[in-house]
């Protein structure tokens, strides 16, 4: 009765999502199956380690994770089996499963990562285009019945982490951080996390996106007049630039991907 949920850039339009869960229940019948979202920006590295860094902590332990965003399938980059926070996660080794290494760094969760090389957990034919029905689903499925995460291949402590969700700073009291996503609603999601940049709350900012600053913090999206961009701190704790009742993104012409600075005055 293993949780085992899907997390890909392949769309609803094309049969690859359908096609994975038909090899998983194909292996595991009795697995549930979650859709946490198959809309990921094509090749988007950061959404996707942003999205399945927000989802996996709410689901029950030993949920299994499948991560495809794989711009490297293919190629020499290597499938991989993480067990870190009491949850197992299956993905190519891209870089995207940085946030679950961020989030579970510490001594007593440390992440154990292996390479999946044992044939006995993938079909017996893989393309060079498709693993995520030829690898991850079948090894997601063999795990969720019972397959030891040591039959899977040899553990390695070079894993890839992605450079680009962590701010840089620039000066004394400026970062150099990115938009990570941009939601459903149009709020442009940055990297700035309030983990670690918790005086956003009580002091002064300005955020710059483009030729546009934004300099007011907002506590709810009905503090601000219909239209008008602010800033907000998001569920997910991370620093959003918003509108009410309109798309940020649209108003300011600029998606994922984006530079933004953020600048904290002293009082």
């Amino acid at each position: 009765m293993a949780v085992i949920t899907l997390t890909t850039d392949f769309g609803s339009t094309d049969h690859f999502a359908a096609v994975m869960k038909g090899v998983i229940l194909s292996i595991a019948a009795r697995a549930t199956i979650v859709d946490i979202t198959h809309e990921i920006a094509p090749q988007d590295l950061n959404e996707g380690a942003f999205i399945i860094g927000q989802a996996w902590r709410y689901f029950p332990k030993k949920t299994i994770h499948v991560i495809v965003v794989d711009p490297g399938v293919g190629s020499a980059r290597r499938p991989v089996l993480c067990e870190a926070g009491g949850h197992y996660f299956i993905a190519p080794d891209n870089g995207v499963l940085s946030m679950i290494y961020d989030a579970t760094s510490a001594p007593r969760t440390r992440p154990k990562v292996r390479v999946i090389t044992n044939p006995r957990v993938m079909l017996k034919n893989i393309s060079r285009t498709f693993h995520g029905r030829d690898v991850f689903a079948p090894a997601a499925a063999h795990l969720a019945r019972g397959v030891a995460p040591a039959k899977f291949g040899k553990p390695v402590a070079d894993f890839i982490r992605l450079a680009g969700l962590k701010p840089r700073q620039i000066s004394p009291n400026a970062w150099s951080g990115a938009i990570l996503k941009v939601d459903h609603f149009g709020n442009l999601i940055t990297s700035f996390s309030m983990g670690d940049f918790a005086a956003v709350k009580t002091r002064p900012i300005e955020l710059r996106i483009g030729a546009e600053r934004v300099r007011r913090l907002a506590l709810t999206y009905t503090e601000a007049e219909i239209g008008e961009v602010f800033a907000i701190v998001g569920s997910a704790g991370y620093l959003e630039i918003a509108a009410n009742q309109a798309s940020a993104a649209k108003i300011l012409g600029c998606g994922a991907g984006a530079e933004v600075q953020l600048e904290i005055f002293s009082d």
